[in-house]
């Protein structure tokens, strides 16, 4: 049986099944019409095709996004302490095209003044900032976790939950990849306790780099004209609210 034989195959069942539900959830929530055929596939994708699963978790988003982003988008006054930590950047796209984001864990301390609405807040405006990037037919991102110098005062449990979440459930099938580079001994005690949160397809997606093989790694997913400086690459980093 040949390969395209059966993608055309796998193809018809998703765009059947897109069918299905699309009419489930335009029933529930007339406001569903307003959304394209690609962003339901990425929830039917998530739920592993279960068309009752993926509207769920897809109703669920909605009647998140109207209540977390009632403007339709996220302003920078809304985020002020998370800016002003200067930890996300963005910047260059893979060789599939994904765009490619940069986060300095030894820049994020827990925010004392806008708590951890204003963390999930600042993720929501970073997803979206990322996602208004791709170029069309894109649907993924890169991100770059770069852990150096990190310590035991930049670990922030509820946050790093709270960002996952908020990436597996409100935006399903959008990592493309995470290298995490530069991870200290001592950030592996957090990552046992956040791994058994992450689910399946996300961990497949995560990969520890080996100091060593650095800009080998990268080189193997991204142009060096596209690569972050730091890591022997040309792009300087940008600031996400820059770019």
């Amino acid at each position: 049986m040949s390969c395209e034989y059966m993608k055309s195959n796998i193809d018809e069942k998703e765009e059947t099944k897109i069918r299905l539900m699309r009419a489930l959830v335009e029933k529930q929530d007339p406001s569903s019409k307003e959304v394209d055929d690609p962003t339901l596939r990425r929830f039917l994708r998530a739920r592993d095709l279960d068309v009752e699963k993926a509207s769920g978790m897809f109703l669920k988003y909605l009647k998140w996004r109207q209540t977390f982003v009632p403007n339709g988008s996220i302003s920078l006054s809304e985020v002020p302490n998370e800016l002003s930590q200067n930890k996300m950047f963005m910047q260059g796209f893979d060789k599939k095209g994904r765009p490619i984001a940069t986060v300095l864990g030894a820049r994020h301390f827990q925010n004392k003044l806008g708590g951890l609405e204003e963390f999930k807040r600042f993720v929501v405006y970073i997803l979206d900032k990322i996602c208004s990037r791709m170029p069309p037919g894109q649907e993924k991102f890169v991100v770059i976790g770069d852990l150096k110098g990190w310590g035991y005062s930049n670990s922030d449990l509820r946050a790093y939950l709270g960002a996952l979440s908020i990436l597996q459930d409100y935006y399903p099938e959008r990592l493309g990849k995470l290298f995490i580079v530069h991870a200290p001994y001592i950030f592996m005690t957090v990552w046992k306790i956040v791994y058994p949160f992450i689910d399946n397809n996300t961990k497949k997606k995560i990969v520890f780099v080996q100091d060593k093989k650095l800009k080998s790694t990268l080189l193997e997913e991204i142009d060096e004209s596209q690569i972050p400086e730091i890591y022997g690459g040309q792009l300087p980093l940008v600031p996400i609210q820059e770019t």
